[in-house]
């Protein structure tokens, strides 16, 4: 419900709709139904088209149980993130509002390095999916050249410009969308064919152990499967580039985080009805045994296609949101002021775009898609608790503009849930830790370096 309040604005120059800084600005060009369609792709994509077998081989044929939970997690968090980017609706997300809220500047960085760490690992699965069961269906090349030459082909699109960029998404996410309503679709079909076993539904493996074991084997597919779910904190660094933000923004996130929720959990539930769990933990492209078990006469081919555009828009969300978040923690002064440089022609951030880009690059040769969308997932529970707890600290914190504010206790219980599925109980592979400490230790290291340029730059002046 919006709120209304009447002292200082705190979102700096420009207010509410303003620039972070006197730079260029970014242009306004995504109305309320393409943000929507935004962040249904933003969400949409690798997560449930690769990860999906991975998931049922941690918990067994009650595959929906994982996203009807990760569902309402989602929901409590989309709350937060609704609230805060209507209140500072400015590219930066997670990194401005910790900022705000918490004043540690060490904090804000390791939060922001986090995201877009989570970002990269995130595309890096997207590059593995997409080179991955789905792709073999068409033709036999190898898997890593394409990978790279995907990214960079996404980023060029990038340069070109958010509205070029914001349109391929639409096209994309219709795809995608049109591809789960296709495996919905085979489900109906099956069940009015009296094909699929309903029995698997209640079978909830989780390594085959009772009490402890099968609470924590839940949290663990929990956890996997709510990589599938996030993206949509993605959508709040195009914050600055978006028709009335403070209005807009928490429509669009219930109804992108509601619609492909629904949808996520209807494809588990027709995936568990039609394939045993075994089979689909062995593939990468899951959602393509279900075609191929369905009874229906829809070409694989047809379907590997659609699939490969719906990991291909994943990592462009990835790399879009990962390149503003840079232009947004340079205006921040967080990351050096280059990193905020804007491309004159075309009005995007090209120096965040190269940067992540190459980064992605690096990273798209290492680790699997399970390895790479838990590292995703456990890097952004963290984020997402320290933003549930900083929507209340920040509570104190007026501006004169309306924005939506969430009920206190939705951020209360959605800082206890995402910091319970990062937590140890979540029993994630021990590599997921190694990964996401190494990362945050490199994060370390680039705040040493980047304090010592601003110490050196003082000195000098």
């Amino acid at each position: 419900m919006p709120d209304s309040h009447e002292t200082t604005d705190t979102t700096g120059p420009g207010g509410p709709g303003g620039t972070a800084s006197g730079g260029t600005p970014l242009v306004r060009a995504i109305g309320p139904k393409l943000l929507i369609l935004f962040i249904v792709g933003d969400i949409l994509g690798t997560g449930i088209y690769a990860t999906t077998g991975k998931v049922a081989g941690k918990v067994g044929g009650a595959l929906w149980l994982p996203f009807v939970i990760g569902f309402a997690v989602a929901l409590l968090t989309a709350a937060s993130y609704a609230e805060l980017v209507g209140k500072y609706p400015r590219a930066a997300g997670a990194a401005l509002y910790t900022q705000r809220a918490f004043r540690m500047p060490f904090l804000t960085f390791i939060v922001a390095f986090m995201v877009v760490c989570s970002g990269l690992s995130s595309a890096s699965a997207a590059a593995r999916a997409f080179a991955g069961d789905y792709l073999a269906e068409l033709v036999d090349v190898p898997p890593t050249l394409v990978a790279i030459l995907f990214v960079l082909a996404l980023a060029a699109l990038n340069l070109r410009g958010v509205s070029e960029s914001v349109k391929t998404n639409v096209v994309l996410t219709l795809v995608e969308l049109a591809g789960l309503l296709i495996i919905v679709g085979i489900g109906v079909f099956a069940v009015f064919a009296g094909e699929g076993d309903a029995g698997r539904l209640g079978d909830v493996h989780a390594s085959g152990g009772t009490g402890y074991a099968l609470l924590t084997g839940v949290m663990g597919a929990t956890a996997l499967g709510f990589f599938a779910f996030v993206g949509f904190e993605d959508s709040v660094n195009m914050a600055e580039e978006t028709i009335e933000p403070a209005r807009n923004f928490p429509r669009a996130l219930f109804i992108g985080v509601a619609l492909t929720g629904t949808v996520y959990v209807l494809v588990a539930l027709v995936s568990s009805l039609l394939v045993d769990f075994r089979v689909l933990e062995k593939s990468t492209g899951p959602l393509l045994e279900v075609v191929k078990a369905g009874g229906v006469s829809f070409p694989p081919e047809l379907f590997a296609v659609i699939a490969l555009f719906a990991v291909s828009n994943s990592a462009l969300i990835n790399i879009m949101m990962a390149s503003r978040l840079c232009y947004g923690m340079a205006n921040e002064s967080i990351l050096p002021a280059v990193m905020g440089r804007v491309l004159p022609t075309r009005r995007t951030p090209v120096a965040g775009i190269v940067f992540v880009s190459l980064l992605a690059v690096a990273l798209v040769s290492t680790g699997e898609i399970e390895g790479l969308g838990d590292t995703t997932s456990f890097l952004l529970l963290c984020v997402f608790a320290v933003v549930n707890v900083a929507v209340l600290v920040l509570r104190k914190d007026r501006v004169e503009h309306r924005h939506f504010r969430t009920p206190t206790v939705l951020p209360v219980v959605g800082a206890l849930g995402t910091a319970l599925l990062a937590s140890p109980l979540a029993d994630r592979a021990a590599d997921v830790y190694v990964r996401a400490g190494l990362l945050v230790a490199l994060g370390v290291v680039l705040w040493a370096v980047n304090r010592a340029v601003l110490a050196i730059g003082a000195r000098r002046r």
